[in-house]
């Protein structure tokens, strides 16, 4: 194993001094299965310096997804001069599991990124964590639940992301929420919405008003709370659109441009982005 990890960091530092910017890591074997970080990095950057990573989750209900659900979101932030972050994570339809342990993937890779973080040229603090549907409820997850950690992670390293961009995040999993067939009695200890407190990350969320799985008056009342917690969260509803309205190649990328350049200026807001 320490063999492996001095073979991967010098992978990393030759990657970057040599012009290769993509990489694929492990982060977490499980059985023989080895799960898996896509990183792009920036064409400017040296192997000598950190930048800001932003982390994304795929959609697909803890059932399904793929790894290139957020490539196109990728590509432009890594040419802003990001490092970029795909986690691909067990789902039910490939591995048998529930959403819980999509959770515990989801922090896992979180913890790697931070532990890992001068091998892999990141800034340990301005770790941005995004995603769509059940990739927003993941992303939202790893800042506000404390449970649902693998049994194998160090706990001593926070997966607690820095900022969060949220589209269309199932964030209710209660018995009027999505999910909750197979979280049940867990819904509140699984929920984002159930779990807002002081000093979570600064948040922003899109979401289309004909949305079929998130009522608005859900996500409105989780911007309220967080608000009257005293945390920033910014909430854009996009008028009659459905979920995954965002995506790239629908509705003629009118959205995706529109999400796109608002999270660029979220992240410009808090210096992410030169």
């Amino acid at each position: 194993m320490r063999i492996l990890i001095v073979i991967l960091m010098l992978q990393l530092f030759t990657c970057l001094s040599l012009q290769a910017r993509s990489v694929e890591v492990v982060y977490k074997t499980v059985d023989s299965l080895q799960m898996k970080l896509y990183i792009d990095y920036p064409d400017d950057m040296k192997a000598s310096e950190k930048r800001p990573a932003i982390v994304f989750y795929f959609g697909g209900g803890w059932i399904a997804g793929d790894i290139a659900h957020f490539k196109p979101q990728a590509d432009h932030f890594v040419k802003k001069g990001l490092i970029t972050v795909r986690v691909n994570y067990r789902v039910q339809g490939r591995h048998k599991v529930s959403p819980f342990v999509c959770l515990s993937d989801a922090k896992s890779a979180i913890r790697y990124i931070r532990k890992n973080a001068d091998s892999l040229c990141i800034k340990s603090d301005s770790i941005v964590a995004s995603g769509g549907s059940a990739g927003g409820h993941l992303a939202a997850a790893i800042a506000s639940i404390d449970g649902f950690n693998d049994a194998t992670d160090d706990l001593s390293v926070s997966c607690k992301p820095n900022l969060l961009v949220l589209f269309n995040p199932v964030l209710d999993n209660g018995p009027e929420g999505y999910g909750y067939d197979r979280v049940k009695k867990h819904y509140k200890e699984f929920s984002p919405y159930y779990n807002i407190k002081e000093g979570l990350p600064p948040t922003i969320i899109f979401l289309g008003t004909n949305d079929n799985l998130i009522p608005v008056e859900t996500m409105e009342k989780y911007r309220d709370n967080m608000l009257e917690l005293g945390n920033v969260c910014d909430l854009y509803l996009y008028e009659d659109q459905q979920h995954g309205f965002f995506n790239h190649g629908r509705n003629n990328n009118v959205y995706y441009y529109d999400t796109l350049n608002k999270m660029e200026s979220f992240l410009n807001r808090f210096r992410y982005i030169k």
